[in-house]
């Protein structure tokens, strides 16, 4: 088998393949030969049919097969002589397919790039924790409070934080809007799904009044035909419900799992569940500082084969996140609005996955049990999660992975400047305005 390989322009190669005529038809030979043992033909016996029947009959369709089947193995078997790893699927083009002469085709596909590190001393990143204070974990009572909240109607005007039940009707220019009409739709005073105004001109009104609002669309609404324009809403405000939180009682504390110790066990069961999520917050933001970093300072060509394929795996988990996975087609979603984070998550992909390699890390046993721990605990039987986690190979794995991940930056982070910063409980736990793929070395 002859092989030759060129570069077109950046990561594309072209590999041309020649192989001997002589191997292909041995090869269709012994399959017409193997058919010749089982093939019915009327006018012959099984099994004696002559070989030139055999080959007029079934001879174009088995070249075919062969052919295709040969194409896919001398392919991968050019790889590995040639040592070339490519990214993603090839381009085959077909060449000589004649009988008798050398099969010849070729292969045009991306490589994976060469891999530069950085200096991962020159890198400076913050580290960022807080003390937990008694004013934080009553806070975080209150957050856990408002979560089971109940609604009580009540006979007065509606306030901001009221629910309200409402219908209403807007008008453009006279005429009504599509997506400007509801009836008996709830909505919470101060939660901000409307337009500006909406909410604010619901407050002071009572059950059972009618008004007008008149408001105007932001410039920057989704839909252009709304966008700056001046709208009128004929309103009814229905019902005003105000907000009731559950006492901090026993019955409060069980239904968050603290059976006994009243009061005391259950702030010690919140602090701990804060610190947990506090450690979670400061490592996760302190490798989006990592990934940042690391985006800025490696050059680096990304094989568009596997940001294709990157864009498709990120359309699927948008849609899955929708709840419509399964029932929408991916490619109703424009490939552009995930060009960018799949660029991202590849080339770090790349990066990360040669630290992995050249320090030859793999899932330390003692630290995937140490995760596989941490996450028991937020279980009523921890046990039990544990047996789970160890008797599922799937979700093993990405344990696994994640571990393997955690150990790539702890890696990078042992070599880089890391400066401790105290800040407060809610400045480390609140989301960054632009998340970082954590997922990006998988």
């Amino acid at each position: 088998m002859q092989v030759s390989i060129e570069t077109t322009q950046g990561l594309e190669r072209k590999m041309t393949i020649a192989v001997p005529s002589e191997r292909v038809e041995t090869a269709i030979n012994a399959r017409l030969q193997e058919a010749a043992g089982s093939v019915n033909l009327k006018g012959f016996r099984k099994g004696k049919v002559p070989f030139k029947v055999i080959k007029s009959r079934f001879g174009k369709s088995v070249r075919q097969d062969v052919v295709g089947e040969m194409i896919n193995q001398s392919y991968f078997d050019a790889l590995t002589q040639e040592s070339v790893k490519p990214a993603g699927q090839p381009s085959i083009e077909p060449g000589n397919l004649e009988e008798g002469a050398d099969l010849t085709f070729t292969a045009t596909f991306e490589v994976y790039p060469e891999v530069t590190l950085p200096d991962f001393s020159a890198l400076e990143v913050s580290r960022l924790g807080a003390d937990i204070g008694d004013a934080d974990i009553e806070e975080m009572i209150e957050t856990l409070r408002k979560q089971r909240q109940t609604w009580e109607t009540v006979e007065r005007a509606a306030a901001d934080t009221d629910r309200v039940n409402i219908d209403y009707n807007g008008k453009l220019d006279g005429e009504e809007f599509q997506g400007g009409k509801a009836a008996g739709t709830d909505l919470v005073i101060g939660s901000e799904r409307m337009i500006p105004g909406f909410e604010a001109g619901l407050i002071g009104k009572s059950a059972g009044d009618a008004f007008t609002l008149s408001l105007s669309f932001p410039n920057e609404y989704h839909n252009a035909e709304l966008a700056g324009k001046a709208v009128e809403f004929d309103m009814v405000l229905n019902s005003v419900s105000e907000q009731v939180l559950p006492a901090v009682d026993e019955e409060f504390f069980k239904s968050f799992g603290v059976e006994e110790g009243g009061n005391e066990a259950f702030r010690e069961e919140v602090a701990n569940n804060m610190k947990r999520e506090l450690k979670a917050a400061s490592r996760n933001k302190l490798k989006a500082q990592v990934m940042d970093k690391l985006i800025e300072i490696v050059a680096l060509d990304v094989p568009s084969a596997l940001i294709t394929a990157e864009i498709q795996q990120l359309k699927a988990q948008a849609l899955q996140q929708m709840g419509g996975g399964a029932n929408l087609d991916p490619s109703m979603l424009p490939d552009e609005l995930f060009t960018e984070q799949a660029s991202r998550r590849v080339k770090l992909g790349l990066v990360l996955g040669e630290v992995m390699q050249t320090q030859n890390l793999k899932a330390d046993p003692a630290k995937v049990r140490e995760t596989i721990e941490e996450l028991a605990a937020t279980y009523e039987s921890p046990e039990e999660v544990i047996n789970w986690y160890y008797g599922n190979q799937e979700q093993l794995s990405a344990i696994e992975s994640s571990v393997v991940e955690d150990q790539v930056f702890d890696y990078i982070l042992d070599a880089a400047k890391v400066e401790d910063k105290t800040v407060s409980y809610q400045e480390v736990i609140k989301p960054e305005q632009r998340q970082s793929e954590n997922a990006d070395a998988e």
